[in-house]
């Protein structure tokens, strides 16, 4: 493969990284992915959490979090809690203008928990359908992400399985 050339390409290989990054239980490299005040030529040490370059993340049914803190302990969380995932992202649109690049995309999820019985290898799995929106800066080392929303989409009933009115004759 070719590196990327253009910043479309290179928004896509960075949000395409950090999906892979997730399905590998990496938790170094999903860190990476993310935006540092360093990164903005802030001074870490002396940072206003006010000033731009804050990271938030809303994971499904989870308040906003604010902070690289509060957003890597979610994602440690969710590594421990999830024994495999798999993304297959859909509807995958990148926009980018100036140093600011907007992913959105459909997340099939495929995910297990922990094994109920000893000796079994993998929970049940369960499959999500979410959507999400990526927004990502551009650094002296690459686009990092700058905010992860991710919304569930609700299932869609189909009311003639429902319908138990009988059928005239």
């Amino acid at each position: 493969m070719t590196a990327p050339h253009t910043d479309v390409e290179q928004v896509e290989a960075a949000n395409t990284a950090f999906y892979e990054a997730l399905e590998r239980g990496d938790f170094e490299e999903v860190a990476s992915a993310w935006l540092t005040p360093a990164d903005l030529g802030v001074d870490e040490e002396y940072h206003d959490p006010a000033d731009a370059g804050v990271v938030s993340c809303v994971h499904p049914g989870w308040p906003v979090l604010t902070g690289r803190g509060e957003v890597l302990r979610s994602y440690a969380l969710i590594m421990a809690n999830t024994d495999y995932i798999q993304f297959f992202l859909t509807d995958v649109h990148v926009s980018v203008t100036g140093d600011t690049a907007v992913v959105t995309c459909t997340e099939n999820i495929l995910s297990g928990g922990p094994a109920p019985a000893e000796g079994e290898e993998l929970g049940p799995l369960v499959g999500q359908l979410v959507v999400a929106t990526n927004v990502y800066r551009r650094t002296p080392s690459g686009w990092k992400l700058w905010s992860h929303h991710a919304s569930p989409v609700l299932a869609e009933e189909d009311d003639d399985e429902d319908d138990d009115t009988p059928t005239p004759p």
